[in-house]
């Protein structure tokens, strides 16, 4: 007999509430906690040091091997790739279809999630089972370099957390500085070839293009990922075209290319179409700040980008 979708939830509560006692009586008692503030507004009690972490999106597994805490990840979702030490570590599903009974038994003392990607039902699960769960959700830039921060006082390193955290800070403000009081180009953030899709000014995307000295062309459109047709493309006419790419096999190489076609566009007429590594403006993640340096170099290249300290950028 097949069971409904509501059947299914109810035997796997069950199954977990059972798991749970199981847990609860064969785990040491726990010592007094901290409460911390969540994204969803919750107050989550945590175990000081939490030892045993699951990570349920890519990002949040760099955040945490950034940290220096990768030794305590004992999950990870699909596609948590970087750095490559988390590819060895035991998967939970992916971000959008985490698999609860797996993370339950993994035993762990602390499960972050991301509000942009799990499922709120996964996080009430895990709740049920006695399973502690941060939330994180930052949008913009210096919300992922504060999400870092607190992570790092949730995992007890927060001195090692600011002073990694504060590199960041000041690689962004020495962008921030350089651009500052220049010219803004309009730029078309192309994240997917065909259909033509942007980003609109709810995204990291659009504060990346921001940060880095520039203004996002489709920054003001309704749908956070907006389709586009060549006809607004051609009668906005950016000055700056820039291709989100994972460049398979050249194929992004070939989709920059073919922009040549409309020889009329601005960034055509001055050879300014490019490729940027998707996975450094896409994820909120350390590498955000790459991504944001990276940005300004391709909507600035007027500026002369030194290399202090292994980071960008210093004006002239």
């Amino acid at each position: 007999m097949m069971l409904t979708q509501s059947q299914w939830y109810f035997c796997i509560k069950v199954y977990l509430h059972v798991l749970v006692i199981i847990l609860l009586f064969s785990a040491p008692p726990l010592s007094h906690g901290a409460v911390f503030h969540d994204s969803l507004g919750r107050n989550v009690a945590i175990h000081p040091v939490p030892k045993r972490i699951i990570s349920l999106a890519p990002n949040i597994t760099e955040m945490i091997y950034f940290l220096g805490l990768g030794e305590r990840l004992v999950g990870v979702t699909r596609f948590s790739y970087f750095p490559k030490e988390a590819q060895k570590k035991p998967k939970v599903g992916v971000y959008t279809d985490v698999n609860i009974e797996k993370v339950v038994t993994l035993n762990p003392d602390l499960v972050i999630a991301t509000a942009d990607g799990n499922k709120r039902e996964d996080v009430e699960m895990l709740e049920e089972a006695g399973v502690p769960v941060y939330v994180v959700n930052p949008r913009k830039v210096n919300q992922v370099l504060d999400t870092i921060e607190r992570l790092g006082q949730i995992c007890g390193v927060t001195d090692r957390a600011k002073r990694l955290v504060n590199c960041l800070r000041e690689r962004v403000a020495k962008v921030m500085k350089a651009v500052r009081n220049r010219e803004k180009p309009l730029i078309l953030l192309v994240i997917n070839v065909k259909p033509l899709i942007s980003v609109n000014q709810s995204t990291i995307h659009h504060d990346i293009i921001q940060l880095a000295g520039g203004r996002n062309m489709t920054g003001d459109q309704s749908f956070t990922y907006p389709k586009l047709s060549m006809e607004e493309v051609i009668k906005k006419g950016p000055d700056v075209i820039i291709i989100s790419s994972m460049e398979r096999e050249g194929e992004f190489e070939t989709a920059r290319k073919e922009w040549f076609r409309w020889p009329t566009l601005p960034a055509v007429k001055r050879g300014r179409v490019y490729l940027i590594d998707s996975d450094l403006i896409d994820r909120s993640a350390p590498r955000i700040v790459s991504g944001l340096e990276e940005m300004a170099r391709l909507i600035h290249p007027e500026i002369e980008w030194g290399s202090i300290d292994g980071s960008l950028p210093m004006d002239r």
